[in-house]
């Protein structure tokens, strides 16, 4: 194996801090925090008018900021945010407040207390209310150093977990990478959640909420990182620093070991590269950290594969040029695995955990793989190749029958930014999900309503199977004639390699990139999926 390079200067550290979010009891009315000096804004939480009322609402702390800043709090939102601010979810406006003139003896009533106002929009107040009210927190809040709010104060250990996501995701900005961090328009460097004594204490869900986001902070490092240092024996090398960091068990496999182990398909994709395939597997298991799973149950073990291509130019089926610029992100899959098998040993899961992670470079040289040509998988399957730029189906039959027969895992769940008909047919906003099992399947669509990570359910359509028909080989990876539903046919090639293991398959290439900022979800690699199978694991 190479040796391990230097990061670039511009390049983020793997895993990066979180800005900090902490718990403190008290209200706004009487809490000494909100005569901190070091205190540059006060939160106060609105909502819109329900029927027979008039004007925005007060909430969690309204009133107590109320009669501690001796204003209509309520009044003053209306003529900051004007018509346009309605109390709506994910809606702020700042207010800065004024000072008296140096020198004058008057004193206004909000004289020594934070010199500005926050006023946000937590809609009706649901759990995926407060995670975009907590995303618009933290974007209206850069630039600043400390900010108090009690608008969780009402709230459950749910909806104190999804405003801090909403807060920790949104925070989240790509350019701020190793010597080039901006100052000035970062999120503020500390959130201060108010509870008031009585309610239950907020630092297990603020923990929650900092795992799952870390989690998805290091799926958008990983798949925002560049291609040029992201090769495979890169990406490798940062999973396998990770593992050692919380103490898995890991193994990479290099090009001669993937020859002689005959991972005919991974190796296919990849040699057209200069910079050759990985295969990394890494293990979390809890009877070696201590955890012993409930009485009366096993620790079933959950494996978790994920496409790791980390550029695509489509091999000699090549790209268009607009189509290969956001490629960098073609590896988002394996990254979700990372992320998984990490999670469940941060939250010291009672599942066994692994993560299964094939990693190539689908590049154009004079050893690349051809349409035509016929592959021989781990499985011992042969697999006619309609087209190269449908790569992510090869590495993936490999890495799944390699997991079904070596791993014997109880579940198989596989994500992968597989295919454009999922996108095409269900937006950016949802990701395919295809199931053999309908628990399995169930686990799933419960962690993504809980998540907000939301996936729609499609069909294993058995009339499109004749479709992967060969007459050269065992199977044929992209129908012949195309009978549309393109994502069904990738799922159905994929299930051809599962056996009878209960399995999931996400096609996350819709949601796993977004062109621009919208709540929780942030421009570029996205993260998609991490707090999805981190949420589900234990139900798996």
């Amino acid at each position: 194996m190479p040796a391990r390079e230097r990061r670039p200067v511009g390049v983020p550290s793997v895993p990066r801090a979180l800005p900090e979010v902490v718990g403190a009891r008290g209200r706004l009315s009487d809490s000494p925090l909100v005569d901190d000096a070091q205190v540059d804004a006060v939160v106060v939480a609105v909502a819109p008018p329900r029927e027979a009322e008039d004007g925005l609402q007060p909430r969690a702390g309204t009133v107590d900021a109320t009669v501690r800043y001796g204003v209509d709090l309520a009044e003053l939102a209306e003529r900051a945010g004007g018509r346009t601010f309605r109390g709506a979810a994910g809606e702020l406006v700042r207010v800065d407040l004024p000072r008296t003139h140096a020198g004058s003896e008057a004193r206004l009533p909000w004289s020594g207390l934070p010199p500005r106002l926050l006023l946000l929009g937590v809609g009706a107040g649901t759990v995926s209310d407060l995670r975009r009210a907590g995303a618009a927190l933290a974007r209206g809040a850069r630039g600043l150093e400390r900010v108090v709010s009690a608008a969780t104060a009402d709230g459950g250990p749910e909806e104190v977990r999804a405003f801090v996501e909403g807060y920790l995701l949104a925070a989240y900005d790509q350019s701020r990478r190793g010597d080039r961090e901006r100052s000035g328009d970062t999120v503020a460097e500390q959130l201060v959640l108010l509870a008031p004594e009585g309610r239950p204490d907020v630092a297990a869900p603020i923990a929650a909420a900092q795992r799952a986001a870390g989690a998805t902070w290091l799926v958008r490092d990983l798949a925002n990182t560049p291609s040029d240092v992201k090769d495979p024996a890169w990406f490798a090398d940062r999973a396998v620093d990770l593992a050692d960091a919380a103490g898995l068990d890991s193994t990479v496999r290099g090009p001669a070991e993937l020859a002689a182990e005959g991972f005919g398909a991974l190796l296919a994709v990849g040699t057209g590269s200069a910079r050759p395939p990985r295969l990394v597997t890494i293990t979390y298991d809890p009877a070696e950290h201590g955890v012993v799973p409930p009485e009366g149950t096993d620790a079933r073990h959950v494996v978790v594969v994920g496409k790791g291509i980390t550029y695509d130019t489509g091999g000699l089926s090549i790209k268009p040029r607009e189509a290969m610029v956001p490629m960098k992100t073609d590896m988002a899959g394996a990254a979700v695995a990372l992320a998984a098998v990490l999670g469940a040993a941060a939250s010291r899961s009672a599942r066994r955990v692994t993560a299964v992670l094939p990693l190539a470079e689908n590049h154009v040289g004079a050893a690349s793989y051809r349409p035509g040509d016929v592959l021989r998988t781990w499985s011992g399957r042969t697999v006619e190749v309609a087209n190269t730029d449908a790569e992510g189906r090869l590495v993936l039959a490999d890495a799944i029958a390699y997991a079904v027969a070596e791993l014997a895992p109880d579940v198989l769940v596989d994500v992968a930014t597989l295919t454009g008909a999922a996108s095409v047919g269900l937006g950016r906003g949802h990701a395919a999900l295809f199931a053999t099992d309908e628990a399995v399947a169930r686990v799933l669509e419960d962690a993504a309503l809980a998540t907000g990570e939301r996936v729609w359910r499609m069909p294993l359509v058995e009339d499109y199977v004749g479709a992967l028909r060969s007459d050269v080989a065992d199977l044929r990876h992209v129908p012949v004639e195309n009978p549309g539903g393109g994502s069904i046919t990738a799922a159905l090639f994929l299930r051809e390699f599962v056996g009878d293991v209960p399995w999931a398959h996400l096609d996350v290439a819709g949601p796993a990139r977004a062109t621009a900022d919208r709540h929780e979800v942030v421009a570029g690699a996205t993260g998609y999926g991490a707090r999805l199978l981190i949420e589900a694991l234990d139900r798996l």
